[in-house]
Parts: structure tokens; C-alpha cells; sequence
């Protein structure tokens, strides 16, 4: 099986494709993360993205594909994989289509999380952390017991610059001009299922395992 998550930032991305993937047992392939281990581990590849983001550019749509169809052709992924903030535009998905269909693969499935603007406001802007140990905290579902302190070691906490309410409405006008266009173009494809991502965690996990059921 292979499968795409895609939703708005702070739709719970990350924390469902750990726990779909352990569910379905397939290989979780979050490009954001791989894009920094091969930084890290300074492949060809990973030098590449480097010298582009060093750059203040984006790293060309080819380079991201290369780099995703290596970890997805990899022998861990010989079961399924799914695919984590990739693609991210219209053009990576034909890309991806493109070299899929070379190898004889395809995505049975893309999951929207579909979760509304102001909800993901709430979401991302009550979020703070603490500098010290990283324990996260949220002004609505998990207050400290003192406002703007840490319960476990009295810091002051912080709010992550993506967490700034100017930011989170930047990145949702990203979100909407570049990368909802997805769903249309995946609805297209007959294999597109949305589910609501608005509610528990445990909520949203069973709503995906149900839309994945049977493939």
C-alpha cells in the first residue's frame, strides 16, 4: 500500500502518519525529514538541496523527487510506504505519477485531513514550549498549571516563530494557493478520501483507518 496524507499545517500531519503507518506497517517517509538526514549524512543529493537552500531558494521539484523515489524504492518500503508533506504542489504529484508508473506502482490512496482555517489558527498559535526540557504545551488542551511557565522546571515558555499568529496566516495562504490544489487534482484520480480531522487524536486515527480500509 501506498499512501499521501495531505491537510492545512497543524491538521495533525505527523503525529497520524506515525501511528497509520505502524497500523498498516508501512514505511512513514516524511520528506522534511529526510531532506535533513541527507544533509546530514552529506549525499550527493543532500548537497544539492544544501547548496540551493543556502541560496534562499527553493529546491527544484526534480531534486525533492529524486530524493523521495530513493527512500520509496528502498527495500524497507518493500511493504508500503506512506508519504508525509510530500507532494507538496500539482507538479510534484505528476512528477511522482510519472515515476511511479515507470517502476509499475502507483498511490492507492491520498488522505485529506480536512481541518478549517480558523480551527488551525487555534490550533497552532495557543501552542508554547519550553526552552529547556522541549515539553509542549497548549492554552486550551494542555495548559500549564501557571500561565507561561513550565510545570516541570519553572522556565518561561516560548512560542515557535511558525506559531506567530502572522506567520500561521501566511503559511495557510501558502497552504491554499500551492498545495490544496492537490485535492482536486487527486479527486481526479478516483482515489482521494477525506476524512475529518477536527476531532481526538484517537478520533482522526480511526476515521483514516476506516477511509484505508480494503485497499
Amino acid at each position: 500500500m501506498r499512501l499521501v496524507l495531505l491537510g492545512p499545517p497543524g491538521a495533525g500531519k505527523g503525529t497520524q502518519a506515525v501511528r497509520i503507518a505502524k497500523a498498516f506497517g508501512l514505511l512513514h517517509l516524511s520528506s522534511g525529514d529526510i531532506l535533513r538526514a541527507e544533509r546530514k549524512a552529506k549525499t550527493e543529493l543532500g548537497r544539492k538541496a544544501q547548496d540551493y537552500m543556502d541560496r534562499g531558494v527553493l529546491v527544484p521539484d526534480d531534486l525533492i523527487l529524486s530524493m523521495m523515489m530513493d527512500h520509496i524504492a528502498r527495500p524497507g518500503a518493500a511493504q508500503g510506504a506512506l508519504l508525509d508533506g510530500f507532494p507538496r504542489t500539482v507538479a510534484q504529484a505528476e512528477g511522482l505519477d510519472t515515476r511511479l508508473a515507470a517502476r509499475g506502482w502507483k498511490l492507492d490512496a491520498v488522505v485529506n485531513m480536512e481541518v478549517d482555517d480558523a480551527d488551525v489558527t487555534r490550533r497552532l498559535t495557543g501552542r508554547w514550549s519550553c526552552p529547556q526540557d522541549g515539553r509542549i504545551y497548549h492554552e486550551q488542551f494542555s495548559p500549564p498549571a501557571r500561565k507561561g511557565i513550565c510545570d516541570d522546571c519553572g522556565a518561561q515558555l516560548t512560542r515557535r516563530k511558525d506559531d506567530e499568529p502572522t506567520v500561521v496566516r501566511q503559511r495557510l495562504e501558502t497552504y491554499h494557493a500551492e498545495t490544496e490544489p492537490l485535492v482536486a487534482y487527486y479527486r481526479g484520480r478516483s482515489i482521494l478520501k477525506s476524512v475529518d480531522a477536527g476531532g481526538s487524536v484517537d478520533q482522526v486515527t480511526a476515521a483514516i483507518k476506516e477511509a484505508c480500509r480494503g485497499l
